[in-house]
């Protein structure tokens, strides 16, 4: 049984350790430097891309189709070309050099030390409405992790319920009970239902910090599919003790095995591509991170006192509490001089990605809803200029996708108007298509270098012939995907325009499950609608842009089969057994990974 640890507070673990920044990472002018050369980079590659579409629109002369298109690449085409250079800049940090890994490096080295611990940290997982068996089981294997590394008397456990269903809230109950119990002196296990479940889930946080939060000074929010080793946890408790000045710590948090064909697919290909990504972007963002609201350490004084979410004025649907959180407390935390940092590694953090197209459809807009909400507090006063702009950019994340589809369906007019153009730079507009596509596909491209550059990397995915084969299947998954979303947020910022969108905040579908005809049809008929527009008039107008279009286009025609075919139990299977779209846990599980799979009926 471990000894039960007396508290450290806050400042007496800021007395200890003189360090108010974390030693041997970038100085102010470095990073500043870091983020001019990033935005030259991205404006002057946009000015090319706007040059080269100016000069294939302008054939012919400028029409109001013309102009439109030009406006609506503006809006989508930032988003592209920052993705490009965080790929590129990324895979030069991971194979070109080893000086560009001072934002990992220091932590890690604080994170493997075998330093005593002397801070205690609250372990949260946050309810509404979810499976109780599956939360609790979760939350059981994380406590055993924990105390597997002979630490886990500086961990309690939290279960914060916002829970509205009288049966499931009693489900909880009891099996929190049971976890108590189980736990006996080793830790303390908390459960807290609420009755008045303001501000959703980070209302909910908030109540915890009001009400429990001088007793710690670390929190580790996970949600009810969230898995961490105890590894990871106490990896990450160290660099927070270490680094009195971190006020925000997560690293990458990657998908779960899964028997779900469209969450494996989806997973593999956000699992490869998002090392690099996220050491490019990491490389200059520095001390302004993100924040991804759940396995991650938050220092909990400054985040109670300096963290408070404005509420969002006018009514519903932008009005009233916010509901993508996360990315403004991280905002708060840096202008309250604390570091927002992410390590860009994989290192024991996971979570469960939606079954279904539909499923995932239901989470993209709740965040496209909440990044919106924040063109209503850009006016915060005294955050960094990198927090503002970071703001901006989530809200980008969503206003560019509109864009695409506004110039996808004037494509049609567009070919009306210049077939008649006889000396129409058509060589030069098809090289143009080819490279943007390039840049889109940049971080998959820079993925799979990653993964085929790395000594025995391809192993860790089933081998090289499987993860080649993997890779094909995610790049024509994400085309098909990719216009589905654009035009299921497009019609959804529509109905926002109007005060026709709304959105809950419940519990998810996350178990694989079929699609019927009827159920696809009823959230995808739109896009079949678009899509016989498109392929309808691009086939008697030209057939070869209709064929060029096609990574673009085909998407909206197969949406309700796509949908169908990704949830098919039959095709999750195929994959298991072949290994498709498996990521490293299929392969190698880990202990946590496999106590879930032996506990789990799915």
């Amino acid at each position: 049984m471990n000894q039960r640890p007396a508290p450290t507070t806050f400042q007496a673990a800021a007395q200890e350790d003189t360090r108010l920044t974390p030693a041997g990472l970038q100085s102010f002018s470095t990073l500043l430097a870091r983020r001019w050369l990033v935005a030259a980079l991205n404006l002057v590659t946009l000015a090319g891309l706007l040059y080269g579409l100016a000069r294939v629109l302008s054939a012919g002369g400028w029409s109001l189709a013309d102009i439109a298109i030009f406006i609506a690449f503006l809006f989508g085409a930032p988003w592209t070309v920052l993705g490009f250079w965080n790929a590129v800049i990324g895979l030069w940090l991971l194979h070109g050099t080893e000086d560009g890994l001072d934002q990992v490096a220091p932590f890690a080295a604080a994170g493997e030390a075998k330093t005593p611990l002397t801070i205690r940290t609250a372990v949260l997982m946050t309810l509404r409405n979810e499976d109780p068996a599956r939360a609790f089981a979760r939350l059981r294997i994380v406590k055993e992790s924990v105390n597997a590394t002979g630490e886990g008397g500086w961990f309690d456990y939290f279960v914060l319920s916002d829970t509205n269903d009288s049966e499931v809230a009693a489900r909880e109950e009891a099996l929190a009970a049971e976890l108590s119990r189980d736990a006996g002196e080793d830790c303390t296990v908390v459960y807290r239902r609420r009755s008045d479940n303001a501000g959703y889930k980070a209302g909910n946080v908030r109540d915890f910090c009001e009400r429990w939060g001088d007793r710690y000074e670390l929190m580790l929010p996970l949600d009810a599919d969230s898995v961490m080793s105890g590894r990871a946890i106490l990896a990450l408790a160290r660099m927070m003790q270490a680094y009195p000045k971190l006020g925000i710590l997560q690293s990458l948090v990657v998908g779960m095995p899964s028997k779900s064909a469209f969450a494996r697919i989806f997973q593999f290909g956000m699992r490869h591509g998002m090392r690099p990504y996220t050491m490019g972007s990491a490389w200059w963002i520095g001390d302004c991170g993100p924040f991804w609201g759940h396995n991650a350490m938050v220092r909990i004084a400054p985040f109670r006192d300096h963290c408070h979410l404005p509420t969002v004025p006018g009514g519903p649907p932008l009005g009233g509490p916010i509901m993508s959180h996360d990315q403004v407390e991280a905002t708060l935390m840096r202008r309250a001089g604390y570091e927002v940092r992410v390590l860009p590694v994989e290192a024991g953090s996971w979570e469960e990605n939606p079954p279904t197209m539909l499923e995932f459809a239901r989470r993209d807009l709740r965040w496209c809803l909440g990044n919106l909400q924040y063109l209503k507090i850009m006016d915060i006063p005294d955050l960094k200029a990198m927090s503002r702009f970071q703001l901006a950019w989530a809200i980008l994340m969503f206003i560019g996708l509109p864009a695409w589809t506004l110039m996808i369906a004037l494509l049609p007019l567009k070919v009306l108007e210049d077939r008649a153009i006889a000396d129409y730079p058509a060589g030069f507009a098809a090289f143009l298509y080819v490279l943007f596509f390039a840049m889109y596909l940049s971080p998959k491209l820079a993925g799979f270098a990653d993964i085929l550059l790395t000594k025995d990397g391809t192993k860790r995915y089933g081998g090289t012939l499987r993860f080649v084969v993997s890779s094909l299947i995610e790049v024509v998954f994400a085309f098909l995907q990719g216009a589905v979303s654009t035009f299921r947020t497009t019609l959804f910022m529509i109905g926002l325009a109007f005060g026709k969108a709304k959105i809950g905040w419940n519990g998810q579908a996350r178990d694989a499950h079929a699609l019927s005809f009827a159920t696809a049809f009823a959230g995808l008929w739109p896009h079949l609608l678009f899509g016989i527009y498109i392929f309808g008039t691009l086939a008697v107008l030209s057939p070869a842009v209709l064929v060029w279009s096609l990574p673009l286009t085909a998407g909206y025609l197969l949406a309700i089969p796509f949908a169908m075919l990704t949830a098919a139990p039959a095709l999750g299977a195929l994959f298991v057994r072949s290994g498709l779209c498996g990521i490293p846990e299929d392969f190698d599980p880990p202990a946590e990974i496999v106590a879930i799979q032996g506990g789990d009926t799915r």
